[in-house]
């Protein structure tokens, strides 16, 4: 029957009042407690002054979630009206917005945070990596002239020797004004060279120093232990790493290579022709034209592949900016969207009992409209209901089908109205009746 499955429900309401207190109180101790293991991590100051003030934070956290739900549970389920339900959904979803904003961030925090600060320390190093890799080939590019140098200047070597023995240029053998030209353009670009290797080594050394401490703060992050000294050594190694990275950005040697490309054309200085022959020192004269011809373009070659170095964009400047855990869980929330979710669900839990006990007490709100009157009415209104109309019937009066019991109580006490003002008896005072009781709630 409607009428028992009602009392059920009623009685099931009943039963479960004690472990909804319970849960809510166990679930707001919890959020109490995590919120204390966060807000710690927030505050600085002397360790008793940081206790008690995350004591008295965290403890008003815990009142004020159970306050809330409690009250939520006692009323939002006897709520039938529309718009009423619909200010207590809104005043539900305003409750629950600033519990995630004093609380379950910081649960978040203490679920999360250790690990929260980690990932940042692992993304620091990333960055930091891809900065040295920058540097370094950034570094180097001017490695990549030193093939063509020393092709260039060895060049130049043969030919003077070819013409110091063979005379291949001139015609004429011998170290004359043709071989000192071609000697001279030749220990430029080998000194243009030995730089270069010089460079090569010192980029070597920086980078193998860079990627030692790229290792000790690998070492840091993946350490066992508590996070917060392993981030101060960290930050002492992301120090030192800075200062490889910037060496390595003032090594390159493009700049000295672009200013001797450009002494190899501008500072080209041609000796006289010594030949005592007036036909050997023309010819002399037009080898060292063809000479000065072949420098230039070399040093227009080496000017553009200098300027194409230049112009790569510089590595930026980076800082390394420590966090604490609550921010480190707001910056990479997404990636410990399982924290969030158990740092949240603590706190809203709470929210499904209230929708469970609205829902049963809907359910049984419609069961008891379903029911006759006669099924609905209890024993004591029953009996109430057959005093009433023993009352009424002394008094002369038939309730009529389908009055109802204060209708006909009113319209009794208002033809009992004269009879009272003529004489002394006194009528039956149904105002001072206990109100009708309905089913409990």
């Amino acid at each position: 029957m409607a009428l028992g499955a009602s009392h059920r429900l009623q009685d099931g309401v009943l039963a479960v009042e004690t472990m909804t207190r319970f849960a809510l109180a166990v679930l707001a101790l919890a959020s109490g407690v995590y919120t204390y293991l966060g807000v710690r991590s927030l505050l600085d100051g002397s360790p008793t002054a940081v206790f008690f003030a995350a004591i008295i934070y965290s403890a008003s956290v815990s009142v004020a979630i159970y306050a809330f739900w409690s009250y939520m549970a006692r009323f939002y389920p006897h709520v039938t009206g529309t718009a009423a339900r619909s200010a207590m959904i809104g005043v539900m979803a305003l409750g629950c917005a600033m519990i995630i904003a004093m609380s379950s961030w910081l649960n978040a925090a203490a679920l999360a945070g250790s690990a929260a600060l980690e990932q940042h320390l692992a993304e620091t190093v990333q960055d930091y990596t891809a900065d040295l890799d920058r540097a370094h080939q950034n570094a180097l590019a001017a490695q990549s002239l030193l093939p063509d140098i020393q092709r260039t200047s060895e060049r130049f070597s043969r030919l003077a020797e070819d013409e110091r023995q063979n005379g291949a240029l001139t015609g004429t053998t011998g170290a004359g004004s043709v071989v000192q030209l071609l000697t001279q353009m030749s220990a430029q670009l080998s000194e243009l060279e030995t730089g270069i290797i010089a460079s090569r080594e010192r980029v070597t050394t920086l980078f193998d120093q860079g990627r030692a401490h790229l290792a000790t703060m690998r070492t840091l992050v993946s350490a066992p232990g508590a996070v917060a000294p392993r981030s101060d050594d960290f930050s002492a190694e992301v120090v030192a790493l800075s200062g490889v990275i910037t060496a390595l950005e003032q090594t390159s040697i493009a700049p000295s290579v672009k200013r001797a490309a450009e002494d190899l054309s501008l500072g080209f200085i041609a000796p006289v022709a010594d030949g005592r022959a007036g036909d050997l020192a023309e010819r002399q004269d037009q080898v060292m034209q063809t000479i000065r011809a072949s420098v230039s373009a070399q040093s227009e070659v080496l000017s553009r592949a200098a300027d194409d170095i230049l112009a790569r964009e510089p590595v930026p400047e980076r800082r390394f900016v420590p966090l604490s855990s609550a921010e480190a869980v707001l910056r990479y929330a997404a990636d410990f969207i399982p924290a969030w979710a158990g740092a949240i669900s603590i706190d809203l839990l709470p929210a499904v009992l209230v929708f469970i006990l609205a829902v049963v007490h809907g359910a049984i709100r419609r069961q008891e409209e379903r029911m006759p009157f006669a099924q609905r009415i209890t024993a004591a209104e029953l009996l109430e209901a057959m005093e009433v109309q023993r009352a009424l019937s002394r008094q002369g009066m038939d309730v009529k089908e389908g009055m109802d019991v204060e209708q006909a109580l009113q319209q009794a006490e208002n033809e009992d109205e004269p009879a009272r003002t003529e004489s002394n008896i006194t009528s039956l005072d149904t105002a001072a009746k206990a109100p009708r009781k309905g089913p409990p709630a």
